[in-house]
């Protein structure tokens, strides 16, 4: 029972890194695209505003998964930080590329300058969850022995199904952060730069629901013990929870409903995540340790339940509080206000189309 607990412990600290930390990456890749200096000028800087106060924030939802992961199952920690070294160490290299470029780039004083430190800021906001979500697949499609370096290095993550996560992860990065500047451009009045994003958004979406149907037939093929547990009633319902979400946070962005639009795309993403969960259940690591099997003692999961209670008295508050300070244009810079009649707006964005600032 306690470890049930830790394990959807660990998976809601995974869904919030998806949802919150899967948007910041999204923003780097639209940055990337934004095109040239003149052209992308104002799609960077509607990029940097919307991420910029709580970015580095949302990497507490990884390292506490990292942490509660290596206390509770530790053997399976060590086979999977041991296995899959390489994608781990180059997603870690991206978030620290992304973190610097992101960071130096507002202070180069040169132009030269300034487009390095944005390449690095946006080309680790691609690598970075592509590698995370190759991570995913190698334990997911079961190439992740249990022991100490006991799985290929090279084949545990370059194979289809690890493959088929990067590409998704990259997908519904994107789209969470379409939608994300979609709404905050609407919101402060920037039209045109709301119908830039909005179409970004819809082709993001459509293109994260392709991969997602795609993915169906590799799981089938390359990772068949998942496949079969996602075909389960469990599974099978959280699969369509998220093929619906999607749907609807597509229907809901070409209509206009931006704010609702944010937490139903939201809600298609987690269900993937707890779909996953549910078809690999009960192992930890697929046909090598079940969860009861690799768990820590009853102690150390005790403390666990009782550290989490505490942080979340204490962290959560505050992060939505950051948050609303962030949405409700506090931390923006001056001269960002939002308009009187929303309604008003979203109905000049619906008829100007998708044309680019």
């Amino acid at each position: 029972m306690l470890a049930n607990v830790i394990v959807a412990v660990i998976w809601l600290g995974i869904s919030a890194y998806a949802v919150f930390g899967g948007a910041d990456f999204g923003a780097g890749i639209w940055d990337l695209v934004a095109g040239g200096p003149e052209r992308g000028r104002r799609p960077r800087s509607r990029i940097e505003r919307s991420i910029g106060p709580v970015w580095e924030a949302n990497h507490v939802w990884l390292i506490f998964v990292l942490v509660y992961l290596w206390t509770a199952f530790p053997e399976a920690f060590v086979s999977i930080a041991t296995t899959l070294w390489i994608p781990l160490s180059l997603a870690a290299v991206g978030i620290i590329m992304r973190g610097s470029g992101f960071a130096f780039r507002k202070w180069a004083e040169t132009t030269e300058s300034q487009r390095f430190y944005g390449a690095e800021f946006a080309g680790a906001s691609v690598i970075t969850p592509f590698f995370l979500g190759a991570v995913v697949g190698g334990v997911a499609s079961g190439r992740v022995p249990l022991g100490n370096a006991e799985g290929d290095v090279l084949t545990s993550w370059v194979n289809p199904t690890s493959i088929l996560g990067g590409v998704m992860a990259v997908a519904a990065c994107a789209y969470m952060a379409a939608v994300l500047l979609t709404r905050d451009a609407a919101a402060d009045g920037e039209i045109d730069l709301a119908a830039y994003f909005r179409t970004r958004a819809l082709i993001s979406g459509a293109v994260a629901g392709a991969v997602a149907l795609a993915g169906i037939f590799v799981l089938r093929v390359d990772a068949p013990f998942l496949f079969d547990g996602l075909v389960t009633p469990r599974g099978v319902v959280l699969m369509a929870l998220s093929g619906i979400g999607g749907l609807a946070s597509l229907t809901l962005v070409l209509r206009g409903n931006f704010d609702w639009a944010r937490p139903v795309a939201a809600l298609a993403i987690v269900a993937v995540l707890w779909g996953w969960g549910a078809g690999q259940y009960p192992w930890i690591l697929e046909q090598e340790a079940t969860i009861a099997d690799s768990v820590a003692p009853d102690a150390v999961l005790w403390a666990l339940i009782v550290a989490f209670l505490l942080a979340a008295a204490l962290a959560v508050p505050a992060l939505l509080w950051l948050f609303r300070l962030t949405q409700g244009g506090a931390l923006g810079e001056t001269g960002s206000t939002r308009p009187d009649s929303t309604e008003a707006l979203i109905a000049d964005l619906l008829s100007r189309g998708s044309s680019d600032p």
